[in-house]
């Protein structure tokens, strides 16, 4: 616990340092070495809570995943996370007037348009929840294995969307951003080596360098194919980071004006996409629904079992990324392990009937067929 008290005042003094330090080109190194050493520290410290907790520390709470794709709400207390729920699954949250009404993950099923969405209701979160307030910790854990994430407002707080952004981006969160292009390779010698296939304009290669060694590493390859920022360096080296899709539902409009509900768009991020419901009423609900199902990118994959007839009325619904090997594990345990192979016709295939492995990458309309041993 005194290593761990340790390591917390060490992160606080850079994070003091980097509120002190003002944002512009010439202090962008400064800063990714700062965010380095903070993101080195971090990684000890979870290591060291992690045996801590294996030491007896206290429960958790886990979701086991569900469906084709689960989907997270984010908000504070009493924003009408519950109540929303409600509208879009068969639920009933506890629901009361007061905050911190759900202390617990309630798990309902959406099913839409022939896909199973597993909607996570979470506990309110608060301020400072990436340090573990308001059990900030756990709630992250879940929304960080969440396929995407609805932040819950409403249009009279103006600050909330701010608070619970930052608290999501400390948590490792990179929502609406796509992965930086940047490979880290450690190597035994020759120090840090820069390479980049796009001109830099951000950092320098020495700046860059120093940001790698502040996090620990002394000899390394770096290959850069985007023009990158020092938290693109710092995200790539922490190695945990999440990327994933958000959306804005903006809840109550049934008791807010236009000039209401115009303000709390002006403060949100520019080009995220705004969802205006009223859980209350039911208001914007179905296209809420259809706005998930289309957001999570499904995709529909026809099954011809073994000797069989092909099922060309129900589809599979599964992500545009999935591969044999996910659709044998979502139709049965046994099919991974007794595969033979599997044969494909459609848009995926080179040709008709093409035989396949396990990691074949499936694509819209698709027709597969499963070879097990007996």
């Amino acid at each position: 616990m005194k290593d761990l008290a340790t390591i917390e005042e060490q992160i606080k003094s850079l994070e003091d340092e980097i509120t002190k330090t003002k944002s512009n080109k010439a202090t962008q190194g400064h800063l990714g070495k700062l965010k380095a050493k903070i993101a080195a520290l971090r990684e000890r410290k979870e290591k060291a809570q992690a045996h801590s907790k294996a030491s007896g520390g206290g429960p958790g709470f886990e979701v086991k995943k569900s469906g084709d794709a689960s989907v997270a709400l984010v908000g504070f207390p009493s924003v009408g996370k519950s109540s929303l729920i409600s509208q879009l699954t068969e639920v009933e949250s506890d629901i009361g007037n007061f905050a911190f009404t759900t202390l617990t993950c309630i798990p309902g099923l959406m099913e839409h348009r022939g896909a199973k969405i597993q909607i996570l209701d979470l506990p309110g979160l608060i301020k400072g929840a990436s340090d573990g307030k308001g059990r900030g910790r756990e709630i992250l854990n879940v929304i960080r294995g969440s396929d995407m994430v609805l932040y819950v407002v409403d249009p009279f707080q103006d600050s909330h969307f701010d608070i619970l952004d930052y608290e999501l981006w400390r948590g490792g969160l990179r929502l609406n951003q796509n992965t930086p292009q940047v490979f880290i390779t450690r190597t035994n010698r020759g120090g840090i080596v820069v390479r980049s296939t796009v001109k830099q304009t951000n950092l320098t290669d020495v700046e860059i360098q120093d940001i790698v060694r502040s996090f620990g590493i002394v000899s390394a390859t770096v290959t850069l194919r985007t023009n990158v920022t020092d938290d693109n360096i710092v995200d790539t080296l922490a190695g945990n980071r999440v990327y994933s899709r958000a959306v804005v539902v903006l809840n109550k409009v049934d008791l807010a004006s236009e000039k209401d509900i115009q303000k709390a768009k002006d403060s949100l991020p520019e080009g995220w996409p705004v969802l205006e419901v009223s859980a209350k009423t039911g208001q914007g609900i179905d296209t809420m629904k259809d706005f998930i199902y289309n957001n999570l990118h499904f995709m529909s994959i026809y099954l011809k079992p073994q000797g069989q007839e092909a099922d060309l009325v129900e589809p599979l619904i599964v992500k545009d990324t999935c591969t044999v090997r996910e659709v044998c594990i979502k139709l049965h345990r046994d099919f991974v392990r007794k595969f033979r192979y599997a044969r494909v016709l459609g848009p995926s295939a080179k040709f008709d009937w093409q035989r396949v492995g396990l990691d074949h990458t499936l694509k819209d309309g698709d027709l597969l067929s499963v070879i097990t041993r007996r």
